[in-house]
């Protein structure tokens, strides 16, 4: 295998396996832990695959042309062998015929798709090596560009002179606000625009790799590989994102939110399609306020696609490039996804299917590759799971209500009826939560407070809504573009949502300040933290934006969901949630399509729920899934795990909820920090199984006084519950440690308190002085008594089989929770010198099945302790070790 430098041998038989996989077309599960080179291993195994495969198909292709113009007059050999093959009846030479005909057909198709090839590696041949043609589409844009701005200039001048009147009763900026006539149900009529543009580019697809991550930043690290690896010159990769990080025109990216900036841009590319028409129509003397997009040119796009297919470049690269031809990098990069061999793009790019078809991937055959799988099937969950809130709901009513009564004079009457229908769902689901849809939400005290779940088709039916077509519903949604028009009319008449202060006495706002002031009193629920923002710019939006996803998850088959009646204090509070039980049946297609499929991931233990719960379920054959799990590069003595079953007073360490809040237990936590932050230098990181028994620990160590004992050691640090603020956290804790290192002195670094689950447990590297040694405190089970969780374990014990006598369920719970420790404790170790100790405080860690579900690297090396002294003479040991090193 190709490689930049010469590999580990780990990382030869990731590369192998992997090539194995991917040629006889398996579902494989790879694990590779952090600081083994995972990326460059799957980058060189599969660009290797990929291009044997490209050879395998050029020498096939070369065989069959060969042939066709050798055997033009008689039989190929094949043909000529005497054969019972032939069916009953039929005369050898009409089989031959068919034959011949067939191979014929063969060959033409193999001609054409030989000079289409050529051409296009000819025209990208001539980009990479003639800088001046390279720069001639871009001074041309700058010429068209002047001969524009002067000719809006002059138009400018006319009309100032002219003054021209108002002859439609509505104001011109209004006109966009009005819906279009919706034409018909039926989906197969092509309006002509956007889709006639995709047409023309219709290419053949060539085999390529699909590459998925969690985030934009690790696919841009994966880029970066690319570009340093032995591949990065002749790879053709196109790096797909979500208009949110691609466009260029800052009138749409100011809108912020995501929802909002892709109705805005569809909403451009139809105006680009309508302004002709309404230009001609001069009858009408109505003034075209709309404009499409300027940066959306088919020729710059063209240009930009061409500059994408030379060279590799990531998402920055792909925007400023963008920026300086003057054309759209998120629809331009889709034009290249058909010749590209290797496609680099988010998980909800990839997993779902709406999605999916509209980026223009065609998974028939190709590879996929999702790497950071450790969260895979709670990502297809989320995915596909929607809420929304009583006060969201009540403030679409309100919006929608006032929208139709504006414009109903000039609205069609099918728009109507689809608008009555909306306006119907909302008014049931209110009443599901028990409130009326006309009254202020906030203000509506809901007498049964609780939560209650129910399959898709009760829902249907006691909100009394089975009657009304979803599908068609969510259709209209999509096609009418009715949530963004809603937006524009609340931007136009709601006023600025800032301006309004919301104030319980004064409750008798009225029209659209009014559901300004109840969505307001409907954001008082604490939000997802890494969501929050993205949150509250979604609501001060549009409603209705959200509530289409919740509609169109209703569409899902009933044994695959259920929804979920969270009735709190207010209607406001309330919420619906739509909760997808079977991830499966959203994988299967991704399964069934692929030539290949591989899950890889840092830490991928317990893998039992990847092949039952997504691979079975998606009815994969198990012979057709393969695993591989390798070691870590760092030699043995490099790493120290320890199972404690006691701390220094010999308390036994068991934190289960009935026991992890005694005084006894959080001081024997705290006696144990104490005596690790004595002999252990740098950076010491402690995990909590949740932000409230952290924060409770912490506030129990100030009374006591051991908070400043360990205070006088490390300088402690806290990880904070807004996303936005652990990167600052995370600086300050790196710039302390670093000072202690140069300084010495009494402090030896610093303690970081950590929280399973949250930011620092995923996609943070504690590498060197950051994690020497990374504690964590009892098992981090999930809330058992959360509604969501125990409906998922009782669908499992409907739908799985006991696996070794135990429950799925059961199983489920024990996986969650092993799952989020490795994920925290794999971060210890990230290159080959590294160093680190371990320490899980809790003497269930011991029990064989939980032992087990500990990534393989590091059960191998682990010590169970029923000790704290023999712990802690092992501890100072590894101290000694790093003295001497040093």
């Amino acid at each position: 295998f190709p490689f930049p430098y010469t590999p580990y041998r780990i990382q030869e038989q990731f590369m192998e396996a992997l090539y194995g996989a991917l040629e006889a077309g398996r579902v494989g599960i790879f694990e590779s832990p952090t600081g083994t080179g995972k990326s460059l291993s799957l980058i060189c195994g599969a660009l290797s695959w990929l291009r044997d495969w490209e050879e395998k198909r050029r020498q096939e292709e070369a065989r069959l042309l060969a042939l066709g113009a050798s055997g033009q007059d008689g039989l190929t050999p094949q043909q000529e062998r005497p054969g019972s093959a032939e069916p009953a009846g039929e005369p050898d030479w009409v089989t031959a015929f068919v034959q011949k005909k067939e191979e014929r057909d063969m060959v033409d198709r193999l001609k054409e798709e030989q000079i289409r090839r050529k051409k296009q590696e000819e025209r990208l041949e001539k980009i990479r090596h003639n800088v001046q043609l390279k720069y001639a589409a871009k001074r041309k844009r700058c010429e068209e560009d002047e001969a524009k701005r002067l000719l809006q200039l002059s138009k400018e001048a006319l009309s100032q002179g002219a003054g021209e009147g108002v002859l439609d009763q509505l104001d011109h900026n209004e006109e966009e606000l009005i819906l279009a006539e919706y034409e018909s149900d039926d989906e197969k009529k092509v309006v002509s625009g956007l889709e006639e543009d995709y047409d023309d580019l219709e290419e053949e697809h060539v085999t390529k790799i699909y590459y998925c991550s969690r985030t934009h930043s690790q696919l841009s690290q994966f880029v970066r590989e690319v570009q340093k690896s032995p591949f990065g010159r002749d790879t053709r990769l196109v790096s797909l994102g979500s208009r949110q990080n691609l466009c260029v025109n800052e009138e749409v990216r100011r809108l912020g939110a995501l929802q909002l900036i892709n109705d805005r841009c569809m909403e451009m590319q139809n105006n680009k399609h309508e302004k002709k028409s309404d230009e001609e129509n001069e009858g009408k003397k109505r003034r075209v306020s709309r404009t499409g997009c300027p940066f959306y040119s088919y020729e710059q796009m063209q240009f930009l696609r061409d500059e994408v297919l030379v060279e590799v470049k990531d998402i920055e690269q792909l925007v400023s490039l963008g920026r300086e031809t003057k054309a759209c990098p998120y629809y331009g990069s889709r034009f290249a996804v058909p010749a590209a061999q290797l496609v680099v793009l988010p998980y909800q790019m990839l997993l779902h299917e709406p999605t999916r078809n509209a980026a223009g991937i065609k998974l028939k055959d190709q590879v996929v590759i999702i790497d950071e799988a450790h969260n895979l099937i709670d990502t297809i969950t989320c995915i596909h799971s929607a809420e929304v809130s009583g006060s969201q709901l009540c403030c679409a009513h309100s919006q929608l209500s006032q929208y139709m009564e504006r414009y109903r004079k000039r609205l069609k009457a099918k728009n109507l009826m689809y608008i009555k229908q909306i306006l119907y769902l909302l008014e049931r689901f209110v009443a599901m939560l028990g409130g009326n849809v006309n009254q202020n939400p906030g203000c509506q005290a809901v007498s049964q407070t609780g939560t209650v779940l129910k399959s898709i088709n009760d829902f249907l039916f006691q909100s009394q809504i089975d009657n009304i077509n979803l599908f068609k519903v969510q259709r209209y949604c999509e096609k009418s573009l009715i949530s963004r028009k809603l937006f524009g009319f609340v931007e136009r008449y709601g006023g600025p949502a800032s301006a309004v202060k919301t104030n319980k006495e004064n409750q008798k706002l009225a029209g659209l300040q009014n559901f300004l002031l109840t969505l307001q009193q409907g954001s008082d629920k604490e939000g997802d933290p890494p969501m929050e923002a993205e949150h509250d710019h979604l609501q001060t939006a549009s409603p209705l934006m959200q509530i289409e996803g919740f509609l169109s998850a209703l569409t899902n088959a009933n044994q695959d969901g259920r929804v979920i009646l969270n009735r709190q204090g207010t209607v406001g509070q309330s919420s619906l949630k739509f909760l997808l039980l079977n991830p499966a049946v959203h994988f299967a297609k991704v399964v069934e399509e692929c030539r290949a499929v591989i899950i890889a991931g840092g830490t991928m233990q317990p893998v039992a729920d990847f092949r039952e719960q997504l691979l079975c379920c998606a009815g994969v054959d198990p012979a057709r899934v393969v695993e591989f799990s390798c070691g870590h590069v760092i030699p043995p003595e490099n790493i120290l795990p320890i199972i404690l079953c006691s701390g220094p007073s010999n308390q036994q360490l068991e934190f289960t909820y009935q026991t992890r809040n005694l005084p006894q237990m959080m001081d024997e936590t705290g006696r144990i920090l104490c005596n690790l932050c004595n002999v252990i230098p740098g950076g010491v990181v402690c995990f909590f199984p949740s932000y409230e028994y952290e924060k409770q620990v912490y506030g129990h160590w100030e009374k006591t006084g051991l908070l400043s004992r360990l205070a006088a050691k490390k300088k402690i640090f806290q990880e904070p519950k807004k996303a936005n603020q652990v990167e600052q956290v995370l600086v300050e804790y790196a710039k302390c440690l670093k000072r202690c290192s140069q300084t010495g002195g009494q402090m030896t670094g610093a303690l970081l308190l950590s929280v399973v689950g949250g930011k620092m447990s995923e996609g943070i590297n504690f590498s060197d002085d950051l994690g020497r040694c990374v504690i964590m405190v009892g098992m981090p089970y999930p809330n058992i008594k959360s509604p969501e969780l125990q409906e998922k374990m009782t669908w499992l014990d409907k739908t799985m089989p006991r696996a070794a006598g135990q429950a799925p369920s059961r199983v489920l719970i024990e996986n969650l929770c092993m799952k989020a420790v490795n994920q925290s404790i794999g971060r210890a170790i990230c290159h080959q010198k590294d160093f680190a100790s371990i320490l899980l405080l809790d003497h269930r860690y011991a029990r064989p099945a939980t032992f087990n579900k500990l990534p393989q690297w590091i059960r191998e090396r682990t010590q169970v302790k029923p000790a704290f002294g023999s712990a802690f003479a092992e501890l100072r040991k590894v101290r000694t070790c790093t003295l001497c090193a040093a």
